[in-house]
């Protein structure tokens, strides 16, 4: 078995010092942790590539989808793609899971802690957010699916989750 590079090495590190539990896996640049988030419970993978300085993280949740509904959520991730700076949403259509994906490339090999924090917490929360909105689109009835507006539905703020800290008020 080779070593583990000291790319994820890093991350797993990072993943200590925030008091995230996580595993590596063996023999590969990996490494798997799972969180709760507000709306859904969300596995998380990170993977290094070490002759790129580069880290990926996917966060992924199941989510169920029959032929009907498929295509309106795929339309839903696109719209809600459109939308984001860094990252992107995805279904994979053969596991049956909704996936936010994001990368960064890093100068060195230490990767920055505060980077790859945010990037843990970027893609739990973006598939946090968005998983109320494909569930409204899942739930909706075959027969009323042509009156769905979709745009609108992603508009709607009511259904994405508390950001934690923003309940105490700022004091100027």
């Amino acid at each position: 078995m080779r070593p583990y590079s000291r790319q994820i090495l890093t991350v797993e590190e990072t993943f200590g010092q925030n008091g995230w539990h996580c595993e590596l896996v063996e023999g590969r640049d990996v490494l798997r942790a799972s969180f709760d988030a507000h709306h859904t419970r969300v596995d998380l993978i990170a993977q290094a590539f070490s002759h790129l300085n580069a880290l990926v993280i996917v966060s992924e949740s199941p989510m169920v989808l029959d032929a009907v509904h498929l295509a309106p959520v795929l339309e839903l991730l696109a719209r809600a793609n459109k939308q984001l700076t860094l990252g992107g949403f995805e279904y994979d259509l053969d596991r049956a899971y909704l996936v936010f994906r994001t990368t960064n490339l890093f100068e060195r090999e230490k990767f920055d802690s505060d980077i790859i924090s945010s990037m843990v917490h970027c893609a739990i929360a973006e598939l946090d957010r968005i998983t109320p909105y494909v569930a409204i689109v899942r739930d909706t009835p075959k027969d009323l699916l042509g009156d769905l507006d979709l745009i609108r539905l992603l508009m709607r703020e009511d259904i994405i989750p508390p950001v934690p800290g923003d309940d105490e008020e700022e004091e100027y």
